[in-house]
C-alpha cells in the first residue's frame, strides 16, 4: 500500500452550518476561500463564526491560493475507524504561505519523501455531494 490509499476511504456527509458555507460552497469549483480579520489583519481556518483574534464577528472570505509547507508530519501505520486498513498514510500541518495552519493529509508523495519543509500545494478530494475535501500534494516535482 502506498501513503495515497486513503483516498478509497469513502467519506461520511460532512455537515455545515452558516458560518462555513461559503468554504464549502467554494469547494464545489476547487477553491480555498479563508476567513479574514480585517481589525487583525489575519486568516484563520477552519471556518468558525468570530475571529480568533478578536472575538468579532466582523470577517470577510477571501480566495488564497493555498500552497504553503509542511510544518509537521505523522506517518500513521495504525489507523482507526474509517481509515483502518488504509495505512500507512500521511497526516501533516501545512503552514499556508498567508500563516494558516491547516490539518490535513499528504498524498501522491512516496512517505519517504515527505520532510519537514517540503512545498504543497491543494488537491481537491471529490465527495458525493458536488464538494470537495482539501488534501495536499507536493508542489514540484517531488513525489
Amino acid at each position: 500500500m502506498t501513503a495515497s490509499d486513503i483516498l478509497a476511504i469513502p467519506r461520511p456527509h460532512i455537515k455545515t452550518y452558516a458560518f462555513s458555507h461559503p468554504y464549502w460552497e467554494a469547494t464545489r469549483e476547487k477553491r480555498l476561500m479563508l476567513q479574514y480579520c480585517p481589525q487583525s489583519r489575519q486568516y484563520q481556518f477552519f471556518p468558525r463564526p468570530i475571529s480568533i483574534a478578536t472575538g468579532r464577528r466582523a470577517l470577510e472570505w477571501k480566495e488564497v491560493e493555498g500552497r504553503g509547507e509542511i510544518y509537521s508530519l505523522s506517518l500513521t501505520h495504525r489507523g482507526l475507524g474509517v481509515f483502518e486498513g488504509h495505512e500507512p498514510y500521511l497526516v501533516i500541518l501545512v503552514r499556508l504561505d498567508v500563516g494558516v495552519d491547516i490539518i490535513s493529509n499528504l498524498v501522491h508523495c512516496a512517505p519517504k519523501v515527505a520532510r519537514i519543509g517540503l512545498r504543497v500545494k491543494p488537491w481537491w478530494l471529490p465527495l458525493e455531494d458536488g464538494r470537495h475535501l482539501l488534501l495536499f500534494q507536493p508542489d514540484g516535482e517531488d513525489h
